[in-house]
């Protein structure tokens, strides 16, 4: 008799949308393609890839969210969709693409728009990776879908835990009570997916 205080009143079910992704077994040639655009745009989808991070939490980064040092980027809460702080363990080819940008910064942010300046600091638009795409005439793909991307891999190359693989993707995980005593973010746990998973997108198929 208390049913229709758990279920979803009618029409009020949230209508989850599906973005086009790359099949994970194509991502090897696809990052092939991308390493030969000198595009900022490319070195951002390329970190989409490699951090599992969502378009606007990639193109809005700034330099000081990164330590190369402890190889890892520290996300603000203001920032992230969810609103909390998300650290990303970087693997060895992420810090490449981050240092290559860093060589050629002119301003606080990462991927600076090509009208940007040191005066006039402006990141990224949120339609450069998209466009990027359209012009690799892969319109059949979307920058967010990589997430997925990922997520398929994770799911069906490895033995990493549910839990492990959506915190990499910072989604909530487990109910309010698991999510207060589950206080750390399990950083190098989190190291070891996202190490695995560029050593993947960097290896031919067939030599896996």
């Amino acid at each position: 008799g208390n049913l229709d205080k758990l279920l979803p009143k009618p029409g009020k079910i949230a209508k989850v949308e599906h973005h086009p992704a790359l099949p994970y077994r194509d991502v090897y040639a696809f990052l092939q393609l991308l390493a030969n655009s000198d595009a900022t745009a490319a070195r951002a989808l390329e970190t989409v890839i490699y951090t599992g991070l969502r378009t606007a939490e990639v193109i809005g980064a700034k330099w000081d969210e990164i330590d190369f040092d402890a190889g890892v980027w520290t996300v603000p809460a203001a920032r992230m969709k969810m609103k909390k702080q998300h650290r990303v363990p970087l693997s060895a080819p992420a810090v490449r693409v981050l240092r290559t940008c860093y060589a050629l910064r002119v301003n606080d942010y990462v991927f600076p728009s090509p009208n940007s300046t040191a005066g006039r600091p402006r990141p990224l638009s949120n339609m450069a990776m998209l466009t990027l795409l359209k012009r690799m005439k892969r319109t059949d793909i979307t920058p967010h879908g990589f997430r997925s991307t990922f997520r398929d891999w994770a799911a069906e190359q490895t033995n990493f835990p549910r839990e492990l693989c959506e915190m990499a993707l910072a989604h909530t995980v487990g109910s309010d009570t698991e999510q207060a005593y589950q206080r750390g973010d399990l950083l190098e746990k989190r190291a070891r997916l996202m190490d695995a998973w560029a050593s993947y997108c960097n290896t031919a198929p067939g030599n896996a």
